[in-house]
């Protein structure tokens, strides 16, 4: 026993880390706790980053340092990254991947510490705490200029009701305001648990009269906040961002604060970071701090200590925690469970895409042999890649406490061989209008294949671009489509169909070698045959 520790110390002090970004103290002391050699070196410059990186086996950052894939390509002994926060914008991920690099964040240590910024914002701007205090300081005392509004009574509209998001709710409601929310996974019974009103976006924007923003950052949600969307809201809205930059087009913003449709806006992020030069500043009515979300003593020492156990936990033992882009999987367990995961995350995948309306209900059946594995990865999996497309940032370990947030009910049965098939992974989503299932194998060779999509059989391998179809069964469709594609220069890589009696619904799931435009996937609509057509990455 005493060789074997001697032995496991050996091997610890091999393995070095970096702390890259000022943090608490308290992750430096994890790590040496943990046996660990542990460097802190912060504030340094690309080349200099680049000419040390490979020595080190973890690497602990927060935003300021730039894991670019000039970085990632020098860290040539680099085994994995942990972000103290939830964004990962300043670590390039398809890099990091593939040079097999594990990406981990702490998703969940600064939420009540941003919410807190976000309702901190929202009186500093209702009252005009900022401009005020910098004219009475001045010795001007222009009581008379500042006459603010009153939070009660108000309507609060939250666009992005998750984690952050119902905190925030909750202390509006603790004000007396009346809570309006926007989030597509969001259910019904979750608002009511939270004392919310659940409503669209249009909605939301015609009669909130303060914004606060906290959702994700992804391609549904960029640019939200733009010309359109202020020109619905009520004349005199606020506005208050604490989550990203990209989600408000600051020029559009700029135009309606001056023409009075926006009486005010409240920003922590910027399209631009560090923000030296925008065009907001120095304007009267517009509040800025430098992204202070997560500026607290608590916040900081939270994430610190998460992101030093979680990679000392990585290095020394292997075992993955809130990882981006790999999976919560053990050593022994990795052999049979990584083509069971990648099916898994792949049917979720799936079904996120094709599902318009929030989710209420998911059940997980696994049958056969994959029902004796270790199922709980398979889940998360599954999970996080049913609430990927609306929010890029959720991984394995976060998704279910998301799921969970969001009153999505998730539950998982079990049992023996049925069917055509040895063993097989069925998903079944339900939401407020609809209930869907998705099935798919493994099959010899390793590969993950699609056996029924929406409750549909069909035999299918998913791939990277995908056209999804679903249509009335009659003659002519599988032309009209083969046709419309190959008049816009897109290669079809494989059509398979499927269908639930002749003449009856009938589905399309074809891969193609090209990005499908909207212009595309409305052509496509416009044909005849078709309900329905939505373009799938995988």
């Amino acid at each position: 026993i005493y060789e074997q520790r001697q032995l496991a110390e050996e091997i610890n002090k091999m393995i070095k880390v970096l702390i890259a970004d000022k943090m608490s103290p308290r992750a430096e002391e994890i790590f040496k706790e943990r046996g660990l050699e542990v460097d802190v070196n912060v504030g340094l410059e690309r080349d200099e980053l680049i000419k040390i990186i490979g020595d080190y086996d973890g690497l602990a950052v927060r935003s300021a340092t730039k894991v670019t894939p000039l970085v990632l390509e020098a860290a040539s002994n680099l085994k994995v990254i942990g972000r103290a926060g939830i964004g990962v914008d300043n670590i390039d991920l398809p890099t990091a991947t593939n040079n097999g690099v594990v990406v981990m964040n702490t998703p969940f240590g600064n939420s009540i510490t941003t919410a807190e910024h976000a309702i901190a914002m929202m009186f500093a701007l209702a009252r005009q705490i900022p401009e005020a205090d910098t004219s009475t300081q001045a010795s001007k005392w222009e009581k008379s200029k500042f006459m603010g509004v009153e939070l009660t009574g108000k309507i609060l509209g939250v666009i992005g009701c998750g984690n952050i998001g119902s905190i925030v709710a909750s202390r509006g409601i603790g004000l007396k305001m009346k809570v309006i929310a926007f989030d597509p996974f969001l259910t019904p019974e979750r608002a009511i648990d939270i004392g919310v009103e659940k409503v669209d976006l249009d909605e939301l924007l015609a009669r909130a009269d303060f914004i606060t923003m906290h959702t994700p950052l992804t391609d549904k949600t960029r640019n939200i906040i733009n010309a359109g969307a202020l020109a619905k809201c009520k004349k005199g809205v606020r506005i208050i961002n604490c989550a990203r930059g990209g989600l408000i087009v600051e020029s559009d913003l700029k135009d309606a604060l001056e023409s009075g449709q926006v009486a005010g806006a409240a920003l922590d992020v910027f399209e631009e970071e560090p923000a030296k030069d925008n065009p907001l500043f120095g304007m009267a009515n517009v509040v800025c701090t430098p992204h202070l979300g997560a500026a607290t003593e608590e916040a900081q020492v939270n994430v610190a200590i998460q992101v030093a156990e979680q990679l000392s936990d990585y290095l020394m033992s292997g075992a993955v925690t809130n990882a981006i882009n790999m999976p919560s999987i053990s050593a022994e367990e990795a052999p049979k469970l990584k083509p069971f995961v990648t099916l898994a995350e792949q049917l979720g995948l799936l079904a996120g895409q094709v599902t318009a309306s929030s989710i209420k209900e998911v059940n997980i059946e696994y049958a056969g042999e994959v029902s004796e594995l270790n199922c709980a990865p398979l889940s998360s999996a599954m999970i996080s890649g049913l609430l990927r497309p609306l929010m890029s940032e959720v991984n394995m370990v976060s998704a279910p406490a998301i799921a969970k947030d969001r009153g999505m009910d998730v539950a998982e049965t079990k049992r023996g061989s049925t069917g055509a098939f040895d063993s097989y992974i069925r998903l079944v989503v339900k939401t407020e209008n609809s209930e869907r299932s998705f099935a798919g194998t493994v099959f010899s060779d390793g590969k993950p294949r699609l056996i029924q999509l929406t409750g549909i059989n069909m035999e299918a391998e998913l791939a990277p671009r995908m056209l999804f179809i679903t249509n009335n069964d009659q003659p002519g469709i599988i032309g009209s489509i083969g046709s419309l594609l190959g008049t816009h220069g897109i290669n079809i890589a494989s059509f398979n169909l499927g269908r639930e009696k002749p003449g009856g619904s009938a589905i399309a799931l074809i891969a193609v070698d090209n990005e499908i435009s909207t212009d595309v996937l409305d052509e496509v609509m416009a044909l005849e045959q078709v309900t329905q057509a939505k373009a799938l990455v995988f």
